[in-house]
């Protein structure tokens, strides 16, 4: 009976052990990549400005590749969003006072996706707080729009481009 009961703890943390392996054998992450213009401005207007980016989404593909399908997936999740400006090369995010970044399939469907309250200044690339949001439908959907909210603070010269680089944790049930 005492081997039985010590026994018993070796046997649940194994079990313990392995169950966190088969969860790390079902997640993988999708990442994406697109380019968002910041229209040139004359004029400074504080209110936020709302640009949509539609997306096409391949993740099929990507859920082919770690032996999984999108019926299977159960638990999507933002891991990383950073956004740096590739064209004009000098230009910097002081334009920028803060930036929200939304997620739809539909504009009835639109929920926060990654912010940035205090965007610093002097910096061409920034990272944005993940919201939080369960992100499952919008990854299995074929195609998706990103809104991005952006209040600035001072007129912008010329047309400025940001690449914003995501990355998506995806977990998928084993069965």
């Amino acid at each position: 009976m005492k081997k039985v009961l010590l026994m018993a703890p070796l046997f649940l943390l194994l079990g313990f052990m392995s169950c966190k392996k088969i969860q790390q054998l079902l997640t993988f992450e999708i990442s994406t990549s697109q380019n968002i213009k910041v229209p040139a401005s004359s004029a400074f207007i504080p209110t936020p400005v709302v640009l949509p980016v539609p997306v096409a989404v391949n993740a099929s593909e990507t859920f082919k590749n770690n032996n999984t399908s999108a019926d299977l997936v159960k638990d999507v999740s933002l891991s990383k969003l950073s956004l740096t400006i590739t064209d004009p090369q000098a230009e910097n995010f002081d334009f920028l006072s803060k930036i929200k970044i939304s997620i739809g399939t539909d504009q009835n469907d639109i929920v926060p996706l990654a912010y940035l309250d205090a965007v610093p200044k002097g910096v061409s690339s920034i990272e944005l707080t993940s919201s939080g949001t369960k992100l499952d439908k919008y990854i299995k959907a074929p195609s998706y729009t990103l809104y991005t909210e952006a209040t600035v603070n001072r007129s912008i010269a010329r047309e400025i481009t940001v690449r914003a680089d995501s990355k998506f944790k995806v977990t998928a049930d084993p069965l």
